[in-house]
């Protein structure tokens, strides 16, 4: 078991197999194993999910979402011949397969902080907490921009319009995000684009619409 990612909030079981590629121990069992193991150590406070095998608070100990996840190799031709992106690829309980670079995403997310001087993750805070509030009011529905997608968001956003203070500083960058070309946004991971419908990793296009509108109307009419 390894430790705790960015990507998920929780703890990543990893299994060193690609998971498009069969082998003698299926991932269905493999999950199917760890379920077991932690039924054995925290009994009925294990909840499989869609995505997540879910441990409820106990006493001290803290809730946690587990992810079985498998390598998964995302090769490619670079300069010095055929290379690959190191990965990680779970299934959700549909059946549907998830693959994230949850490495780069905070490598990527680290040296942007660094680069804005230590704006970058407190804007992030501030524009999760107005998505909590738009949530809470009943604005936007829970899961119209999740956390991982605002992340990647403000990633795209040039880091000299990070600075000063907090408010100009989400003014400078959502008025950018506005008026960009956001067909060319990036997962903070750099593998996917931000925006499309094609895959589980990226963000509907409609949904960041709806969130931008409704951002943009918390902060008129504060």
């Amino acid at each position: 078991m390894s430790g705790g990612s960015r990507e998920y909030r929780g703890l990543v079981v990893h299994r060193d197999q690609r998971c498009d590629v069969p082998g003698a121990y299926p991932y269905a069992d493999y999950k199917a194993h760890v379920i077991e193991a932690l039924e054995e150590s925290f009994e009925d406070d294990v909840k499989p999910g869609a995505k997540a095998v879910k441990i409820k608070s106990n006493g001290s100990r803290r809730s946690a979402d587990v992810v079985v996840a498998t390598e998964f190799r995302r090769y490619y031709s670079g300069p010095l011949g055929v290379q690959f992106e190191s990965g990680i690829c779970f299934f959700d309980s549909g059946g549907g397969r998830i693959v994230n670079y949850p490495k780069q995403h905070s490598a990527n997310c680290t040296t942007k902080h660094q680069a804005t001087d230590g704006w970058f993750k407190p804007t992030v805070r501030i524009l999760k907490n107005m998505r909590s509030r738009l949530v809470d009011d009943g604005v936007i529905e829970p899961g119209c921009a999740p956390s991982y997608f605002l992340e990647g968001l403000l990633y795209n956003v040039p880091d000299d319009k990070f600075g000063g203070n907090y408010n100009d500083t989400i003014v400078a960058a959502v008025n950018w995000i506005l008026n960009a070309d956001r067909s060319k946004f990036v997962c903070a991971n750099k593998q996917y684009h931000l925006l499309g419908d094609s895959s589980s990793v990226q963000w509907s296009a409609a949904n960041c619409d709806r969130f931008l509108a409704a951002v943009s109307k918390l902060w008129n009419d504060w």
